[in-house]
């Protein structure tokens, strides 16, 4: 593991990276509103990309770097991520195809920043697609937006709402609730399955 910050236009973010043995691949994940990258589903699909051959890199977003607890505006932190990644892929992971991803908060800008960061695929974990209890406070069209593969793990009750599936957008449901911290060892394994499916085989 590798620990390093990384400068963006609204201050520095911290990357932890996770080397597997022969990267065919790099998953990028970033946090949710107010945690970090500990969360336990973060941690699970970190292990499960690993089991599948793909490098992962966590991000902390620069307002969490700083200490503070309250999320910046949207477009700061997808201008931020997207700083984070056009440093790192060419430093750590040169060419070799993107994945984005993150829980939550982090879904949301791995869906609004996968067209402009030329991901090949999208994972979201407990993608919130509406505030709990406002339903008509949508955010599904960012979800709706990405045009790549894309694997939804959410919990069946979840209050910030189910995802539908799409042709290219398949919605695994486990028991819980937003923290998905009931089955990290099924979300590990989803996320191998999932990455072995779309992505193409070590040579």
């Amino acid at each position: 593991m590798t620990t390093t910050l990384v400068p963006t236009p609204h201050g520095d973010a911290r990357a932890e990276l996770h080397c597997a043995p022969e990267g065919r691949a790099a998953l990028l994940l970033g946090h949710g509103a107010g945690g970090g990258f500990g969360a336990p589903d973060l941690i699970a699909a970190a292990r499960g990309a690993r089991a599948a051959g793909v490098h992962v890199a966590l991000i902390e977003q620069p307002y969490r770097v700083a200490g503070r607890r309250a999320p910046a505006p949207a477009a700061q932190l997808d201008t931020a991520w997207l700083s984070v990644v056009d440093q790192l892929a060419p430093q750590w992971f040169d060419d070799l195809p993107l994945v984005f991803g993150g829980r939550s908060s982090g879904a949301r800008v791995a869906c609004r920043t996968a067209a402009e960061g030329q991901a090949v695929a999208v994972v979201c974990l407990a993608f919130p697609v509406h505030p709990p209890g406002k339903p008509e406070k949508s955010r599904l069209p960012e979800l709706e937006s990405v045009e790549e593969p894309t694997l939804v793990i959410q919990g069946d009750n979840d209050p910030f709402g189910m995802p539908p599936s799409a042709h290219h957008r398949e919605v695994v449901v486990l028991p819980g609730d937003h923290s998905l911290k009931r089955e990290p060892k099924v979300i590990a394994q989803t996320v191998t399955e999932w990455l072995n499916r779309i992505l193409r085989p070590l040579d």
